[in-house]
């Protein structure tokens, strides 16, 4: 029903006067939800808690919500679905690679690693898509979708060059860039999230890069074989919770 409401978790959870961590655990199933909470959730999804609570109440069913009304709250409505932009991603990966200034450490799967935490910290933030690129989970790791096609892509327009090498004495692919990148594609408050995760992971290891990923919730909640959603991303916990939920609440 919040979602259909087109509400974020934020949002709603400052209507009914809780946190928004408290709000995600009801509705993972982790924390009951009093009287008092279930009231102010009636009126804040404008239905009937006596109905809700009822045994024939569907689970799926919008037949006991009321008609739409009108809601004034500051978080847009967000679409689940990334919608890819290969603009941004073509500038995200030349500023990576400009940033990493040729860093014996950053092979392809270095940076699937840097793009991965953009891509979903951004969402988490903001609930909006940065470069919209989906991602696989594997036993190895998770692979961006259409990776092979993105990069022929930049090669064939003179963006990048491809190399062979190894590091450690393991065999490694490296992006060179052969262009600068264009940040007029890139909104201000996307290169602050860009810069973080340079700042904050530019350094580590591929290794280091992919167990941090292992542990986080995005990756934990999806089935091998599946796609990643970015939906995860707003169940997140610290260490890898990068928004300040508690910022807007009530006091």
């Amino acid at each position: 029903m919040r979602k259909q409401r087109g509400l974020s978790q934020e949002a709603l959870a400052s209507q009914i006067q809780v946190s928004r961590s408290s709000l995600t655990q009801m509705e993972l199933g982790n924390r009951s939800v009093d009287l008092q909470e279930l009231q102010a959730l009636a009126q804040a999804l404008r239905f009937s808690y006596d109905d809700f609570l009822s045994q024939s109440y569907p689970s799926e069913s919008t037949s006991m919500v009321h008609e739409p009304f009108e809601i004034t709250y500051s978080s847009p409505v967000r679409s689940p679905e990334p919608t890819f932009n290969p603009t941004k991603l073509h500038q995200l990966l030349l500023y990576f690679l400009e940033q990493s200034a040729g860093k014996p450490n950053v092979g392809e799967s270095h940076l699937w690693g840097l793009l991965y935490f953009a891509d979903f910290n951004h969402y988490e933030i903001y609930e909006e898509h940065l470069t919209g690129l989906e991602y696989r989970k594997l036993p190895f790791g998770h692979v961006p979708l259409k990776w092979d096609s993105i990069i022929q892509a930049m090669i064939e327009e003179g963006m990048l060059l491809k190399l062979a090498t190894t590091y450690h004495a393991t065999n490694q692919t490296r992006l060179i860039p052969l262009a600068k990148s264009n940040l007029r594609e890139l909104l201000a408050s996307e290169i602050v999230v860009i810069d973080q995760v340079i700042q904050n992971m530019g350094n580590w290891s591929t290794n280091a890069l992919d167990r941090f990923i292992r542990s986080d919730m995005p990756w934990v909640a999806t089935k091998e074989g599946e796609i990643i959603n970015y939906e995860l991303a707003l169940y997140r916990e610290p260490p890898y919770a990068v928004r300040n939920y508690e910022s807007s609440m009530p006091t």
